[in-house]
């Protein structure tokens, strides 16, 4: 099955291990084959991978991109203990990211591995937004109290929906 994708003005995509840089215009290309292919926003570049994380994700980018993934191995499997070491709360995301990639599913794996990258700062997101409060007015009967109340909740309960996708 083809796989169609609409490319920005001078977005890059990779396919395969090649790069593909769009020209000024929005364009659509046709791809069909059984080639990796990663939009830019998921391209991660090494000068870019300055946490254990997002190295992780460069790792298993680097082998769903890669005609040998093999070779990108020993690099993932020597940040595996360095990051469960230093913040075991990631082992989670190891284990579905080592089972994708023992399993050579290597798309899940690179989408765990973002879920992985994102984690610190979806944390930092959430507790934000768990932070938001209104001060308690005593009970005063105002129709635009009421109404800055209700919208200030729907605001929050999106927020929180909003958090889910960091």
């Amino acid at each position: 099955m083809a796989l169609k994708v609409e490319l920005k003005p001078n977005e890059r995509i990779i396919v395969g291990e090649s790069v593909i840089t769009n020209c000024d215009h929005k364009s659509w290309l046709v791809i069909e084959g059984s080639s990796p292919i990663l939009r830019e926003k998921d391209i991660l570049t090494a000068s870019r991978a300055d946490t254990p994380a997002k190295r992780i994700y460069l790792a298993v980018q680097l082998m769903y991109t890669s005609r040998d993934p093999l070779a990108h191995h020993e690099v993932y499997f020597a940040l595996v203990p360095q990051i469960v070491q230093a913040a075991p709360s990631t082992w989670n995301y190891i284990e579905l990211i080592s089972n994708q990639i023992s399993a050579r599913i290597l798309y899940k794996a690179l989408k765990e591995a973002k879920k992985l990258a994102k984690a610190p700062l979806k944390k930092k997101v959430e507790l934000w937004v768990g932070s938001f409060e209104l001060p308690d007015f005593n009970g005063n009967d105002n129709e635009v109290v009421d109404d800055i109340k209700a919208k200030f909740m729907a605001f929050k309960s999106w927020a929180i929906k909003q958090a889910d996708n960091v």
